[in-house]
């Protein structure tokens, strides 16, 4: 049975289900619009996993302060998996925190401990990952979301004055979909000099600087897909690249205007006791 059909299956059943949302869903859906068309398929929680991607930068932040050589970033397993099996001496470089996936994954089990947990991708790497962690029920791509939506007739529509994700909130992580999204917001300038950070996005320009890598890089934020996450293969090709990235800053500005009550903000606590490394 594929994931579809077991998410399929899991709503029939009337279960308990959370969507957890990868941050550059809006450069296919529209916000809040994708809240209301989850909830009407069947999901009693929506989040995105830009709490989780706070909490990853400040783990990153405290290990890249004290580090000495090259780290290089584990947020997008595409990368991840083209180091372990292409440059496996460059294992040991791997900054051993989990992806923003699997962080929200653990937080929203301890907070919907009754909940299954569907996350929604851009690319096949996170379904790879998942199967490495059993914080992750069933991973699904948005194509497939979208196809889903259409196979079960949810439309748009009107009345979302009060639609809003279910908790989590964060603002400038939602940023992290976008090319160097993860070094922006973890504030890696604050602790190292421009020479010794580098973002590539697009896995050809990151063997090239793996086979001849700059020594005085210290911290080598990787992406598989041109662009990042919005170049994912598994989001709309209807939008160019650029469309995409308008899409994200515009959600970042409209965000920023929300007035969310506080109870509904990610706060650092809510992840306290949650092992985030490896």
């Amino acid at each position: 049975m594929g994931e579809v059909e077991r998410l399929v299956s899991e709503i029939n059943k009337g279960a308990k289900l959370v969507a957890m949302l990868a941050p550059c869903f809006v450069a296919q859906f529209d916000y809040p619009q994708i809240i209301r068309q989850l909830k009407d398929l069947g999901f009693g929680k929506v989040v995105e996993l830009t709490f989780a991607a706070k909490i990853v930068n400040h783990e990153y932040h405290k290990i890249l302060k004290n580090s000495r050589g090259l780290l290089i970033s584990t947020v997008c397993p595409g990368a991840v998996h083209t180091i372990k099996t292409q440059f496996p001496k460059y294992e040991k470089n791997l900054i051993r925190v989990y992806s923003p996936m699997i962080v929200m994954g653990k937080i929203c089990r301890k907070i919907y401990p009754d909940h299954k947990i569907v996350f929604v991708s851009p690319c096949n790497f996170k379904k790879l990952e998942a199967k490495t962690t059993d914080d992750v029920d069933i991973v699904i791509d948005m194509t497939e979301l979208e196809s889903l939506l259409k196979r079960c007739k949810i439309k748009p529509k009107n009345n979302l004055a009060r639609m809003k994700f279910d908790k989590f909130y964060n603002d400038y992580t939602k940023i992290y979909p976008l090319a160097g999204g993860l070094s922006k917001t973890a504030h890696i300038k604050r602790i190292l000099s421009p020479e010794e950070s580098k973002s590539i996005d697009g896995i050809a320009k990151v063997i090239e600087f793996l086979k001849k890598p700059d020594k005085k890089v210290r911290f080598l934020d990787a992406n598989f897909c041109v662009g990042g996450c919005i170049g994912g293969p598994l989001l709309t090709k209807e939008r160019n690249l650029d469309e995409k990235k308008k899409r994200v800053l515009d959600y970042v500005k409209k965000a920023m205007r929300e007035k969310i009550p506080g109870g509904e903000k990610g706060v650092l606590k809510e992840a306290e006791g949650i092992n985030i490394t490896y």
